[in-house]
């Protein structure tokens, strides 16, 4: 059994004084981050939208290799870092400038609830299930969909939801799972109910079956009116 060269086994084929260097290139690379960041101004600090994201993962592309291939020299990574941080700044000054280039880069706002309904056009514009979207509900303290008069998806991803006052909260399709999985198509005693795949309620006699008038399904949860726990 061959022992081990330890020298080899945590520096490779390079020797100890390429450490020095490391750690020279790494201090550079780091302070030129810095300066970059710094240049793409508090609106690219503040939220990382799908444009904001492609510019930090391409600063980060360009800062690593240079920290530890001696063959990439550091004159290569400033050229790019600068054209990043021109090309972001072209960016959005464009977008300050067009509406329409603003929507075509960063996208649209998209409403998911209106009135205490789902916006079943909200939800076709956005690749998100159900689920994920009544988890984000649920630990917003929402427990049915009555309590909130209208919920938007912003272009950063992040979801703003507001709330119906405590007097005017409606009856509404409750997002918890114990009672969202009592879905049925058989209406079996009369009161409201609200549809499992839109939020619509309506006043609903004892039925076998009943479409929903707003988008066409047939499963029914009994709506409720509870009032949000903060």
């Amino acid at each position: 059994m061959h022992s081990i060269d330890w020298t080899k086994f945590f520096i490779g084929e390079e020797d100890w004084t390429f450490l020095l260097e490391i750690g020279l290139r790494t201090v550079v690379m780091y302070f030129i981050i810095l300066i970059g960041l710094r240049l793409l101004g508090k609106r690219g600090l503040r939220q990382l939208s799908v444009f904001e994201l492609v510019v930090i993962i391409s600063l980060g592309s360009a800062a690593g290799d240079p920290m530890f291939y001696k063959e990439i020299g550091l004159l290569f990574p400033i050229v790019i870092f600068g054209i990043i941080v021109a090309a972001y700044r072209l960016t959005t000054y464009l977008m300050a400038k067009s509406r329409k280039f603003d929507d075509l880069v960063e996208g649209k706002c998209v409403y998911f609830i209106i009135d205490g309904e789902f916006s079943i056009n909200g939800f076709n514009k956005e690749n998100l299930a159900q689920d994920e979207f009544f988890s984000e509900l649920r630990q917003q303290s929402v427990s049915h969909l009555g309590q909130v008069e209208t919920a938007i998806l912003e272009t950063s991803g992040n979801l703003s939801i507001f709330y119906y006052p405590d007097e005017k909260v409606k009856y509404g399709l409750p997002i918890l799972p114990t009672l969202f999985e009592q879905a049925t198509e058989k209406v079996r005693e009369a009161g409201k109910y609200a549809c499992s795949h839109c939020g619509n309620v309506l006043d609903i006699s004892p039925v076998k079956e009943r479409k929903c008038g707003k988008c066409g399904h047939k499963k029914w949860v009994a709506a409720i009116n509870a009032r949000r726990i903060r």
